[in-house]
């Protein structure tokens, strides 16, 4: 097949797209910050997806919403801030010791909302869980390091490790490792009272979350934040957003993001969170081609990674063919393989030589695909339909992963260890994988020291690379809306989002 122009996708949206039409005056623009609601005093926020709720189990991974719910009403002993910094949750304070074995919290003087005081020792017991065997936390496996988790007094915890983990504060902070005891959380947010819900409009309490955050500030006696968090379909929130009923949408993905890049909003609305994780195929063993080391590598070289990206339209995504990207605590920046840098045109000759090698006289193979769904799901298929047709290789939607012989991969890390982009292929978790990179990782595991570890880690990713286990595209996409009513939203590296201090820029986010 002779890829001719006229064949390629298209980007998924023209660039001017991101822009509201010439003709929209900037008084228009204006008055949109306020129109479709009062103000009120609540902060009006969509999340992609079904409506959320305080999961108190963690078993699988969490929906947007129900981690936004998770981090807002039970906090850590840390937490993020609006930037992904590390700020005090349960703990006020914490110290690590110089080995980096032990971290020693002490937690604030605080009490359950059923006004039961706050423990160590029941504090110490729901970690424990979490991390213990047969705990189906999807973040247990990246905690492997703790050892144990001990209350000292009713105020202090101590968590001893078998290795240094440098990481550890980002891990805690997430949501995942939100306290939860009966039903209910450790704040900064608590579910609002009967009073506070009748004081909002109709409209505002249809389904969601209504919570509240009582703050003293020095020139307020008794501020209270308020936010209704809803869930819902992108079209419909992002539709919201534009009307000014909603302050700020959150979750957006690949799948959905050529609905938000279609909207009339104001300029700089739409807003990345700069985000590293795996975003590529991974192969199942349906296939079995895919078994070949070689195919899985001719696939990954095939794919314009260059033309890909820039139909997404992000600003400062940048493709990669490696498992690990840059940015990564401790390995500088991965060295991308030479063909990358090459012009597609002038690579793919070899390329259709290589495929005939490999396949020769016989049928070339269909295979199908796990995408996201939406718009943006679309793209990526009619982008690696037009790739690997030159190879004589067809390429099908899958209706399930089971059904699939390679599924597309959209996972942010939870921190900035490189561990966890390997771990995701070691042998008792991936269909395809290399044991000889599981002595290697498990080196980097008990590692004494983080130029050890680093070593080790970087050999692990040279090996799975090799073997292709993964077909890595670039980094995830995580979009939001962002309305002039929330100026204390700001992009982070874990696209976890604080309400505290969103609508109100005097609160400290750092604020227990």
């Amino acid at each position: 097949m002779n890829p001719g122009l006229s064949l390629e996708p298209r980007p998924m949206v023209m660039r001017f797209s991101r822009r509201l039409p010439l003709f929209v005056s900037l008084a228009a623009l204006l008055t949109c910050a306020a129109c479709g609601r009062d103000d009120d005093g609540v902060t009006q926020v969509g999340v992609i997806g079904p409506d959320p709720k305080l999961v108190e189990t963690v078993t699988s991974p969490l929906t947007a919403g129900d981690a936004l719910v998770r981090s807002n009403l039970a906090q850590g002993l840390v937490r993020f801030d609006e930037r992904g910094q590390i700020v005090p949750g349960l703990a006020e304070r914490w110290n690590v010791s110089d080995d980096g074995l032990s971290y020693i919290f002490r937690l604030q003087n605080s009490k359950w909302p059923d006004d039961r005081k706050i423990k160590a020792n029941e504090i110490a017991r729901i970690l424990s869980r979490q991390l213990r065997q047969v705990s189906t936390n999807p973040l247990k496996d990246t905690m492997g390091a703790v050892t144990e988790v001990v209350a000292m007094t009713d105020r202090v915890i101590e968590m001893r490790l078998a290795a240094p983990r440098p990481n550890l504060l980002q891990l805690l902070a997430q949501p995942e490792f939100g306290l939860v005891r009966a039903g209910v959380g450790t704040g900064p947010f608590i579910p609002a009272t009967a009073e506070q819900v009748a004081s909002a409009r109709p409209e505002e309490i249809e389904g969601g979350m209504f919570i509240t955050h009582r703050i003293r500030l020095a020139d307020a006696k008794d501020p209270i934040e308020r936010a209704h968090i809803i869930g819902g379909d992108a079209k419909a929130l992002v539709a919201g957003f534009a009307a000014g009923t909603i302050d700020l949408v959150l979750g957006g993905t690949v799948g959905d993001l050529p609905i938000a890049m279609r909207a009339k909003v104001p300029r700089g609305a739409l807003r990345f969170d700069p985000v590293a994780g795996l975003f590529g195929l991974a192969p199942t063993r349906r296939s079995e081609v895919l078994q070949d080391e070689d195919v899985r590598q001719l696939l990954s070289r095939a794919i314009d990674r260059t033309a890909l990206v820039a139909g997404l339209n992000v600003d400062g995504l940048a493709p990669r063919a490696t498992l690990l990207q840059p940015g990564l605590l401790g390995i500088g920046t991965p060295q991308q393989p030479a063909w990358l840098a090459v012009p597609m045109e002038d690579r793919r000759v070899g390329l259709v030589a290589e495929a005939n090698r490999q396949f020769g006289d016989t049928d070339r193979p269909t295979l199908r695909l796990f995408l996201p769904e939406g718009d943006g799901g679309e793209y990526l298929l009619a982008r690696l339909r037009f790739d690997w047709a030159p190879l004589g290789i067809k390429v099908e939607r899958a209706p399930s992963a089971a059904s699939a012989d390679l599924v597309w991969v959209d996972e942010v890390a939870p921190s900035s260890s490189p561990a966890w982009f390997l771990r995701r292929f070691r042998c008792d978790v991936a269909p395809i994988c290399v044991e000889e990179a599981e002595a290697v990782l498990a080196g980097a595991r008990t590692a004494p020291s983080a130029v050890l570890r680093n070593g080790l880690l970087l050999e692990a990713a040279r090996l799975m690379d090799k073997a292709q286990l993964f077909i890595p595209i670039a980094a995830p996409v995580r979009w939001n809306l962002v309305s002039g009513r929330v100026p204390g939203f700001a992009e982070n590296p874990f696209a976890r989002h604080t309400l505290v201090g969103l609508a109100n820029t005097k609160i400290n986010a750092g604020t227990p």
